[in-house]
């Protein structure tokens, strides 16, 4: 479909407002300065609005970023301790949420044993893992640019085996404590979230989803398997998808949470059924936005805060300290794609899911959980998809383990389990076009290195 000058204009706008957002981020949640992260983030993968016609200003004081161009369009992000950075309306007003401080409930990491703390994180002279082979591998892999057909822009590398560090590297000007953008990876943290709720008891994944407003339509009959696997039914547009459907649009309904100052779990659950349930399999983001709906009522029904549930019921029990996950303007955490954690605390993720959701002895998630998130999802004709992971019973990394699991996010974000070889691999970075065979020698050469 042509896209008009007015559509090219409203691209403009919407490009500029999520650019806000993710400005703000870079500066306040991950620590960057601004206008390096415009120059070698943004600029990078920002088509649609023009950069050289747009004033940047960042408020270090007020804590706010605010981006203006030559077309009269401005707008503005606010960074709130802990819960990170939200995009307000056009109209300038305020978060419609009280921020809440939420403070790691754990020692220092220098203080406490791997994997809740970093002492004794790294393992020495392991078993079967070629330690120098796999340091050459990840210098190539963080080089700028890379060597050896591996995927460009890599700033963060953690590999685990037998549950220590084996390998580890950072990219110039990011270290183990940096915060990386990490996209759709946040879709796994919802799976576990609403894991976390299964084991308490709260609701079981075939219950009908507990949405109110679907109990008197044909909604009613979409399961929290459904939405786990991406298989609601509902009737969702996604631009990447369906060439009649523009990116920037308010019609790209996938991308639209991102940059819409919208309540995004009303906008995602208000949508029709076109298909119906367990039918149809299609990446979109109603299904975990919808989730996190059911997660946020499921907790606040039972008297405890929302913003600190993650916190509280997930990472406070598996040594993650650093995690962000972003709202939107009524305190919805976004985690379908606004999420930011180190390394580190992601390979912790990981291994929590290699460990079968058990954590030194605690039970975290339901024994039978890792099973579930797994299986491919029925509608899945390719196999490719499971509980809000991503699978390799596909091939789609043809020389890396059928049993390989992922959370992953845009731009090559990537938390793999390997349960048939006891490994995680984190890779976090930049790289605005995704090859998948890149993907699959960098996975495959680490791998060759851990067994040895």
């Amino acid at each position: 479909m042509p896209i008009g000058s007015g559509d090219r204009s409203v691209q403009a706008a919407n490009s500029l407002a999520e650019h806000t957002k993710q400005l703000c981020s870079g500066v306040f949640v991950v620590g960057r300065n601004p206008y390096g992260f415009v120059q070698h983030d943004l600029r990078t993968i920002d088509h649609y609005h023009d950069w050289d016609a747009t004033s940047v200003d960042v408020d270090f004081d007020d804590r706010t970023v605010t981006l203006a161009d030559d077309r009269g369009n401005e707008r503005t992000a606010v960074y709130h301790p802990s819960q990170g950075c939200t995009l307000l309306p056009e109209d300038g007003s305020g978060v419609s949420f009280e921020p809440t401080a939420v403070s790691p409930d754990l020692e220092e990491p220098h203080e406490q044993e791997w994997p809740m703390g970093d002492v004794g994180a790294v393992a020495h002279d392991p078993d079967s893992v070629d330690t120098d082979r796999l340091s050459t591998v990840l210098d190539r892999a963080t080089s700028d640019p890379p060597s050896h057909a591996m995927p460009p822009g890599t700033r963060a590398l953690v590999v685990l085996r037998d549950g220590k560090v084996v390998g580890e590297r950072y990219a110039s000007g990011f270290n183990e404590r940096t915060r990386h953008v990490s996209w759709s990876m946040g879709k796994s943290v919802t799976s576990a979230l609403i894991g976390v709720l299964v084991e308490e008891g709260q609701f079981d994944v075939d219950d009908p989803a507990p949405i109110e407003e679907w109990e008197g339509d044909d909604r009613r009959e979409i399961r929290i398997a459904d939405l786990l696997r991406m298989s609601s039914g509902l009737e969702f547009r996604r631009s990447r998808d369906e060439a009649e459907v523009p990116h920037f649009m308010p019609e790209d309904h996938h991308h639209r949470p991102y940059f819409d100052s919208i309540d995004v779990f009303d906008f995602a659950s208000s949508r029709p059924l076109e298909h119906e349930p367990n039918t149809v399999w299609r990446y979109r983001n109603c299904d975990p936005l919808s989730l996190g709906r059911i997660i946020r009522e499921t907790v606040e029904s039972t008297g405890r805060s929302y913003l600190e549930f993650p916190q509280r019921a997930l990472y406070d029990r598996i040594g993650v300290r650093d995690m962000v996950h972003e709202p939107d303007r009524n305190g919805n955490f976004v985690m379908s794609g606004f999420n930011y954690g180190t390394a580190r605390d992601w390979a912790r993720f990981g291994l929590l899911h290699l460990w079968e959701g058990e954590w030194l002895g605690e039970r975290i998630l339901p024994e039978d959980w890792i099973d579930f998130v797994t299986t491919p999802a029925p509608a899945d004709s390719e196999g490719g998809y499971g509980g809000q992971f991503w699978l390799n019973r596909d091939h789609e990394l043809p020389e890396v383990p059928e049993d390989a699991y992922s959370a992953r996010g845009y731009r090559g974000q990537l938390t793999m389990i390997v349960p048939s070889m006891d490994t995680v691999i984190v890779r976090l970075g930049h790289t605005p076009t995704v090859h998948f065979e890149e993907f699959n020698t960098l996975i495959r050469e680490i791998l060759d290195c851990v067994d040895a």
